[in-house]
């Protein structure tokens, strides 16, 4: 089993299946992939690798979520976790959000919604070369 792990955070399920389906066609057995449904799901597989040895290399994120917006939860990530590295997927976080996470959690992209799955796949490779 990887020691490495990439987490998708999204609150739709298909956008979820879609972002793993597509990493994982690219990587294959590299990493293990989890996903997460909120911020506070999100926390519980972190905490649940964390105790299991396996570093999260990368986390894709959605901006508008339930509770936690996707920013903040980066920032909250990042005060934790600062190597990890943080991806904002949003179709509709605002600028100032966006530049908050730049600030605040070390964004590596945003990329927007409808994404583009070379975009995507470029993003990560390049994250995880920073690593």
């Amino acid at each position: 089993m990887p020691k490495k792990a990439i987490l998708f955070v999204d609150d739709e399920k298909t956008v979820l299946t879609s972002l793993k389906g597509q990493i994982k066609k690219q990587f294959g057995s590299t990493y293990q992939y989890e996903i997460a449904e909120s911020a506070d799901e999100a926390w519980e597989v972190i905490e649940e690798l964390n105790e299991d040895g396996i570093e999260i290399m990368v986390i894709v994120t959605d901006w508008l979520m339930p509770q936690v917006k996707g920013d903040e939860f980066l920032v909250q990530v990042h005060e934790k976790f600062p190597n990890i590295v943080k991806v904002m997927l949003t179709g509709q976080a605002d600028d100032d959000a966006v530049e908050r996470a730049r600030q605040e959690a070390n964004l590596h992209r945003c990329l927007r919604k409808p994404w583009d799955e070379q975009e995507l796949i470029d993003t990560i490779r390049s994250g995880i070369a920073q690593v």
